[in-house]
């Protein structure tokens, strides 16, 4: 829905496809312990993390993301941005229906490709990488792909190509925990073989 209100509305929309095989395969990974480190897990809605999130605000308005790779394809794909207790209770169910019919790989490789990474219409990886340095997301060194998912939150904000120290500071947990995330990368090539 955002990148079609952006065409309809004559915005710059940038979204090229590309097969996660095709992308740096330190950006999945990257993204995962960024956005979701239980994705291997849950089965699209992490309800453990939920109850945490709810457990740590004092009131909704200060509650925190709790949402997984499933219901931020759900809410990317088919709902509308913002927070609202109608779009989550949507978004719960295509979120379990999502990670059921396409399996965490092909899930990965869709939020890959239509998750907005820049302030200017950029959505997908490519575009973002191409947006922040210069080249394609296959050629993304494991530092790059790190600052690339400490910007998801808030890619308009938020910039890869010029990090402030909260984006650098960031990326280099994400880019840390991604070196030791062996059970993770595992999920994601045992998904490719089945």
């Amino acid at each position: 829905p955002l990148m079609l209100w952006r065409w309809a509305t004559g915005a710059r929309v940038e979204q090229i496809y590309l097969p996660i095989e095709a992308v740096a395969p330190a950006l999945p990974l990257a993204v995962l312990v960024a956005e979701d480190a239980r994705y291997c897990i849950h089965g699209g809605v992490d309800f453990a993390a939920m109850r945490d999130a709810i457990d740590e605000a004092d009131d909704v308005s200060q509650m925190r993301g709790g949402s997984t790779i499933a219901q931020q394809t759900a809410k990317n794909l088919f709902l509308w941005p913002g927070r609202s207790v109608v779009r989550k209770a949507l978004e719960l169910p295509l979120a379990l229906w999502l990670d059921l019919v396409l399996g965490k790989r092909r899930l990965m490789e869709v939020y890959l490709n239509i998750a907005e990474w820049g302030p200017g219409g950029e959505f997908g990886a490519e575009a973002g990488a191409r947006r922040a340095f210069g080249r394609s997301a296959r050629e993304l060194s494991a530092r790059e792909a790190a600052l690339l998912a400490a910007i998801l939150p808030n890619p308009r904000r938020r910039s890869a190509a010029r990090p402030g120290p909260g984006v650098r500071r960031l990326a280099g947990i994400y880019e840390s925990r991604s070196r030791s995330s062996a059970t993770v990368a595992e999920c994601l090539r045992r998904q490719a073989r089945l």
